[in-house]
């Protein structure tokens, strides 16, 4: 069985964060390991509290995984601060002759509104993390924010992805959820040569948080059983859309279906 690692916030409602990224590795049968960024005392309101993990822990979890459990892919989530950011891209490097595949979702809004990236942080993911990265899969809020432009259609979509690819090298997966007239969920891939529009329909009466993790460790789990990151970008798509179509009700909310 393959191994992935998820680097992220644990969320303590269970639907984002490294529980949903762990429910997503063991559905597609990977083994999944993790190291915590931060606590978050957070629900599918509202995050509550933010505690972040120190950075000799963070250094500790990274060794322990690695030494014994070498993933062959890897996800970066919620990573909170400039010196988290730092650590994390510190380690990659250092075992870069045997570093696995690196997705970032660059976490920096929560559904409910918070802020999940320190202000500060913006720049260290930036010009340390995405330029290590081999994919970044940001949502329209993180897409605009990267490349300071507005997104509003599909068209705005493959633009602001090329922008991202030439401004950080990385294959980019913008994700369009957060578009406004449109009659499916559109996401755009673009690695520099192949572009895929990947469609699926809208699922109505859904409304669940957690779903760019999920779609961020699928792509993870399906290039740690040794896909492309293309053919993981497909697979994730199809995966993501079931997981949202199969949601059930949880106290007062939804959550994804696996």
């Amino acid at each position: 069985m393959p191994c992935a690692l998820t680097i992220a916030g644990s969320d303590s409602g269970g639907g984002a964060g490294i529980q949903a990224d762990l429910k997503t590795f063991a559905a597609l049968d990977v083994h999944g390991t993790s190291v915590t960024t931060c606590l978050t005392a957070q629900n599918p309101r509202r995050v509550a509290a933010v505690e972040p993990t120190s950075i000799p822990q963070i250094r500790a979890e990274l060794e322990s995984v690695f030494s014994e459990l070498p993933p062959r892919a890897i996800k970066t989530g919620m990573l909170f601060s400039r010196e988290i950011i730092e650590t994390v891209v510190k380690f990659l490097l250092a075992v870069q002759r045997r570093r696995p595949i690196l997705v970032v979702d660059p976490v920096m809004i929560a559904t409910s509104g918070a802020a999940l990236l320190r202000t500060d942080a913006v720049e260290a993911l930036q010009t340390k993390l995405l330029p290590i990265a081999d994919l970044v899969t940001p949502n329209v809020p993180e897409a605009e924010a990267l490349t300071e432009r507005k997104i509003r259609e599909p068209e705005d979509l493959r633009k602001a992805a090329r922008v991202l690819r030439q401004r950080f090298g990385c294959a980019v997966l913008l994700k369009g959820g957060h578009l406004e007239a449109v009659t499916s969920a559109l996401d755009i891939y673009y690695d520099g040569r192949t572009e895929l529009l990947l469609a699926a329909p809208f699922v109505p009466g859904v409304s669940t948080h957690g779903t760019g993790c999920t779609y961020s460790a699928a792509i993870a789990a399906y290039c740690a059983h040794g896909r492309t990151l293309v053919e993981a970008a497909g697979l994730a798509k199809r995966f993501i859309t079931r997981a949202i179509a199969g949601s059930v009700r949880v106290g007062k909310h939804l959550v994804l279906g696996w």
